[in-house]
């Protein structure tokens, strides 16, 4: 292809605009015709398309954690097959999951299927999925182990199918390590018609336009996101900025211990004209439980709040041209940069979403107009597996519950959504109850959760979680127990997460944020998801709104007489709008 040939306007946008449509359809696909709740109902998913060299050309309206690590996964299958010195052909779908090799934690299953048109390579169609079990002594595989081995099974790139035909070998493998295998097939297969999709729509356009004219394009699109990014930035203010944070633990309790040990994630910023660098010197070495992030998690944290900070109409199509201008600098074997084999399994969320807020707090030194006051900071995640009662069968639930979206400068935060590196949707109730054997006690917003501010912090949800039937094996990953939520210019921090176990005699006990225990029948799992940052200072706050928050809830009379001054709160609540 000639490099100085450029796609008229009108045909690009056209292009540009399918490729993208292609990769919400593949998610349209996997959403009706996977098996469990957590793709089905809340969508731990992400679908794209990639060009031949595993660059993401466009990626769905799915999760902002899979930016930056979804092209390493398609890499990877490109790498293996050229260290085979082998092809790729029409029918071939590869499978694989090693976080050390283009994944992100074992959970995560990418499905990889390359696109075709009259036998010339076009790209490749992915679906990365989160499975509720991927093996491990834990049922959800959400265990605190100290290497990668006990986290589950890891696959390298290999083919499931070869031209068309199931590896038999390998799709044993797989449904022999996993606890419910019907329901892992159910997904995988809707992994890959999703992908199916996709490779037909690239043929459809190879077959309209040409492959040359295709595979021009799909550079172009990348060079498009990469022109607009720049241009972006340069727009913006050049300037330095730094933070500094801990995280709760890693699960690992020394001897003797009650608690856990809590690390520090160092993050310095810098923006010069069009580039924008992040260096994580002066993080701590990696940790001995499973709170490692590879570098490609690490740079999605790092995306996903650029993206944000600089392009908050979302204006930029995100692909891989995207985050040429962002150089991510993290130490080898430091805990945003780990070295196999440490475990890494809570690391993909988790701390993913700890640096995605702390970008935000190191660009408030120099863009305070662009960013949020800290979010939720965790997937407040929690595992059951057992045996169900009503079925005699095995059953394994994996839930992401939902807390307070970030302040910003001119708006309030979000009350109970996915937030940062997050996009999953709340699973309703009745689905839940449905899929396992739990009953949901209550499930509501917590008042005062929010951070005070001019410009008030999302409140938070609790939950409880009645265990029915028989004794669960349960696992609990969060973080900010220790480290609440912080504001920003003079705003208060949200409610740090809280996180028990009841017996069925009523004693309550707190768990650390990570780890498993056994959740005897008739206990319940009990909740308190952190609220999230306030924005500028409370005795700033609009009367109207904290009105309105009184009203709602949200804010209690205490609350406002504390924080916001007010002296005479059940006046302002009794008043008139």
């Amino acid at each position: 292809m000639d490099a100085n040939v450029k796609t008229d306007p009108a045909t690009f946008e056209v292009v540009k605009n399918s490729l993208y449509a292609a990769a919400e359809e593949m998610k349209v696909v996997l959403a009706k015709t996977a098996y469990s709740p957590i793709l089905k109902s809340a969508g731990d998913y992400s679908c794209g398309v990639f060009d031949v060299s595993g660059n993401m050309v466009a990626q769905g309206p799915d999760l902002p954690i899979h930016l930056g690590s979804m092209p390493d996964a398609v890499k990877a299958v490109v790498q293996s097959v050229e260290a085979m010195a082998e092809d790729f052909q029409p029918g071939d779908i590869f499978i694989h999951n090693d976080p050390y090799f283009g994944g992100s934690h074992l959970p995560d299953v990418n499905v990889v299927s390359p696109a075709f048109r009259e036998g010339r390579l076009l790209g490749f169609a992915c679906v990365r999925a989160h499975w509720p079990d991927i093996g491990s002594a834990t049922p959800g595989s959400y265990g605190a182990v100290t290497e990668i081995f006990g986290e589950g099974l890891r696959l390298p790139p290999v083919r499931l199918y070869s031209a068309g035909k199931l590896n038999r070998d390998v799709d044993a493998i797989i449904f022999c390590n996993v606890r419910t295998p019907d329901e892992r097939r159910g997904d995988l297969n809707a992994q890959i018609a999703a992908n199916r999709r996709g490779s037909e729509r690239l043929s459809e356009l190879a077959g309209k336009y040409g492959a040359d004219v295709l595979l021009r394009i799909m550079g172009e699109v990348m060079d498009y996101s990469d022109a607009m990014m720049r241009a972006l930035l340069r727009d913006l203010p050049d300037g330095e900025g730094s933070f500094e944070d801990f995280c709760d633990g890693d699960g690992i309790l020394e001897p003797g211990a009650t608690e856990d040990e809590t690390f520090t994630v160092c993050m310095k910023v810098k923006k010069f004209g069009d580039a924008l660098v992040v260096d994580f010197t002066g993080s701590d070495p990696q940790v001995a439980g499973p709170m490692n992030a590879p570098l490609s998690v690490t740079a999605s944290g790092v995306f996903t709040s650029v993206k944000m900070a600089v392009d908050p109409t979302g204006m930029i199509p995100p692909n891989s041209g995207c985050w040429r201008s962002v150089t991510v600098i993290a130490p080898e074997g430091s805990v945003v940069n780990a070295t196999f084999p440490a475990p890494v399994v809570y690391a993909n969320h988790e701390m993913s979403h700890r640096i995605s807020d702390m970008m935000f707090g190191a660009l408030a030194a120099f863009m305070p107009d662009r960013v949020m006051a800290c979010s939720q900071g965790t997937s407040a995640i929690l595992t059951l597996g057992g045996v169900d009662y009503r079925t005699g069968g095995r059953y394994v639930s994996y839930e992401t519950i939902k807390g307070g979206f970030g302040a910003r400068p001119t708006k309030d935060g979000i009350n109970c959504v996915a937030s940062g590196i997050s996009n999953t949707m709340n699973t309703p109730i009745e689905v839940l109850e449905m899929s396992f054997p739990v009953r949901v006690e209550y499930y509501e917003i917590i008042a005062d959760s929010g951070g005070a501010g001019k410009y008030r912090g999302g409140c938070a949800a609790r939950r409880a979680w009645r265990i029915l039937g028989n004794d669960a094996q349960a696992a609990v990953c969060c973080e900010r127990t220790k480290s609440p939520p912080f504001g920003l210019d003079g705003g208060k921090a949200g409610t740090p997460m809280r996180i028990h176990l009841e017996t069925p005699d009523g004693a309550r006990r707190e768990l650390i944020s990570k780890g498993g225990f056994t959740a005897p029948a008739d206990s319940r799992v009990l909740f308190e998801v952190p609220g999230s940052g306030g924005y500028g200072a409370p005795e700033e706050r609009d009367p109207v709104s904290l009105r309105n928050d009184l009203r709602n809830g949200y804010v209690s009379l205490n609350a406002a007489r504390r924080y916001y001054g007010v002296t005479d709160p059940q006046a302002l609540l009794d008043g008139d709008d």
